[in-house]
């Protein structure tokens, strides 16, 4: 079961699915070390079984991860990851052509040559490399946004076919594109998926698909016997050069179709010329069904029968045979079926008994939870199957250190004899030594604690209670429960003291502050206060002119605040006084 959030080789992490299949599943995922989406095809666990199939899969799969072309989806990767076999491929950000058809019911005749001149040139690519799509289909061809196509589910395809035709008897592929040789059993070649373009194209100019029944097999059988409903009959402005081209790369007989994908491309460049427009409708060259082939060679030697007439002397001889010749036939006859059954006897033994005989025997992999490597090794052998010279080893709070905790494949899975199986040792409870985390940001060690090594996080509010001037941040970390050094193990717990922020400091200068009002808020917030007068005339007495914590700073209770206040000037001396009265008195006879 692939969950949210779940890992792939340690690279892929599972976002969400987007698409189910048969064969496969498809999931949205992200590359955390290329740092980008992908689309992830993971094989159904009821395929994965099956050595023969695996393989398979593998060597198809990465023979499609070869393709590199602008309308094929880059394939990045392939691989397996505990009994999990997927492929990575490029995430396309559109729509399949199934839903563009869906909503607008038909294109028109340029976006239809647009798309199909893109399918075309891409299987030709794919068909150089030696690959052939076997579920060519709506459904498996992407557009973005910018009218570019992308085929999908390269790989896939070939691993099922290239493993048998059949699953549950019913023949691979969607039954509405199947080329009539592949409904009969008869295998597929590049030409079964040009007529699966030509059905694409067929329902790209029309909306709807050439034939169709009440069951697979009705529609499998008209592929095969019924002849292509014609496009212009519905609509005469679709050219007849068009026509043409859906009726060659439909035909039944496979030799009446193109030759290659770069055949069909090559004429869909010129579909819309003016001296095509109006061509010759494609005529047949060869017999469409096994019964008009069947009729035409009777024809043929009818023919040759009746430009020969035998005389009756001829007939006579011919007819007259010494019976001993006949003896003689019938013992060579006799001698030559007995050849041939032999031989077909021993090509079943070669080919058949054989391989069943002298095929390695199917073991199960047994427990080694908890035992020594060494026991672990020995238990593999005896069953006859190899052990990886590299023991591989992971942290586990279950397993003893030195103790197996897995194998890769896993217990009880069925394999051949001779497999190499690895053995993963425990390297014990991983401890964890505590930092000295006073003065970083809570939320970042958190984070680190939480997800790094899977430790309980508690975060509490506590009073600040240091007497100096020193302010601290709102998620800056004043004391641990657990002192730097410490040891502790995942699921254990951790205490992060963060200031108990009460307020904001107020500017209590430019509000006009009295001592007496700060006072009043010290005792609020139970604030250590020390109170500082200043001599000047510029304040009026009492008036706050200053304070130590800077104005919209948090305050924690028990903080320090020291303020200075205005006081007013002492009394001048009476010797002043007198000077200053004599000179107010010289100052009054200058004047009179």
């Amino acid at each position: 079961m692939i969950t949210k959030g779940q890992k792939i080789n340690d690279r892929y992490e599972v976002i969400r699915s987007i698409g189910e299949g048969g064969m496969a599943n498809v999931y949205l995922g992200y590359d955390t070390i290329l740092d980008r989406n992908v689309a992830i095809k993971i094989l159904r666990g009821d395929l994965s079984n099956d050595e023969k199939f695996v393989r398979r899969f593998q060597r198809e799969a990465l023979s499609a991860s070869s393709l590199a072309h602008p309308n094929i989806v880059e394939v990045y990767d392939v691989g397996e990851d505990n009994g999990l076999y997927y492929i990575v491929m490029e995430y396309i950000e559109g729509k399949t052509l199934k839903q563009l058809l869906k909503k607008r019911g038909s294109l028109t005749l340029s976006e239809a040559i647009d798309i199909m001149l893109q399918l075309t040139d891409g299987m030709a690519h794919a068909h150089d490399s030696y690959i052939i799509h076997r579920d060519l289909k709506p459904q498996n061809v992407m557009i973005k946004d910018d009218g570019q196509i992308k085929i999908t589910d390269f790989g896939i395809a070939m691993a099922l076919n290239s493993t048998q035709l059949t699953q549950t008897n019913s023949v691979m592929g969607s039954v509405h594109y199947l080329p009539p040789e592949q409904a009969s059993g008869k295998g597929c070649t590049t030409k079964s998926d040009i007529y699966s373009m030509g059905i694409i194209f067929y329902e790209l100019l029309s909306g709807s698909l050439p034939f169709k029944g009440d069951n697979a097999v009705e529609i499998a059988l008209k592929h095969m016997r019924d002849p292509l409903p014609s496009l212009r009959e519905d609509n005469p402005a679709i050219p007849q050069s068009v026509e043409n081209i859906i009726r060659k790369a439909t035909a039944k007989n496979p030799k009446n179709r193109y030759d290659d994908a770069k055949s069909m491309h090559l004429d869909l460049l010129t579909a819309l010329d003016d001296d095509r427009i109006n061509e010759e409708p494609y005529k047949y060259k060869y017999p469409e069904h096994e019964v008009e082939k069947r009729a035409k060679v009777k024809e043929e030697n009818t023919d040759n029968d009746s430009s020969k007439d035998l005389d009756d002397e001829e007939v006579t001889v011919a007819t007259k045979v010494p019976q001993k010749e006949g003896k003689k036939t019938n013992l060579v006859i006799i001698i030559l079926a007995i050849i041939l059954f032999l031989l077909v006897v021993g090509l079943i033994i070669v080919f058949f008994v054989l391989p069943i005989v002298t095929a390695p025997k199917t073991v199960s992999v047994p427990s080694c939870v908890g035992l020594k490597v060494s026991a672990c090794e020995k238990k593999l052998q005896n069953l006859g199957l190899e052990v990886n010279t590299t023991i591989e080893a992971e942290e586990s709070d279950e397993i003893e250190k030195n103790r197996v905790i897995r194998t890769d494949p896993e217990e009880g899975r069925s394999i051949k004899e001779g497999t190499v199986v690895t053995i993963y040792k425990s390297l014990g409870e991983e401890i964890y030594v505590v930092e000295d985390y006073l003065g970083k940001n809570y939320i970042e060690v958190q984070t680190i604690l939480e997800t790094k090594y899977g430790l309980v996080v508690n975060i509490e509010k506590k009073d600040v209670t240091d007497t100096s001037d020193k302010e601290y941040e709102e998620q800056e970390i004043i004391g641990q429960s657990l002192a730097a050094g410490s040891e502790i193990k995942e699921g254990e717990s951790i205490t992060l003291f963060i200031p108990n922020v009460m307020d904001t400091f107020p500017d209590m200068n430019a509000e006009g502050w009295t001592v007496d009002d700060v006072r009043v808020f010290a005792d609020k917030y139970q604030l250590n206060l020390t109170v500082q007068e200043q001599e000047t005339t510029q304040y009026e007495a009492g008036k706050v002119i200053s304070q130590s914590r800077t104005v919209g700073s948090q305050i924690y209770k028990g903080t320090s605040l020291r303020i200075v206040v205005a006081k007013a000037p002492e009394n001048t001396s009476s010797e002043d006084k007198e000077t200053n009265s004599g000179d107010n008195t010289t100052d009054k006879d200058e004047n009179s």
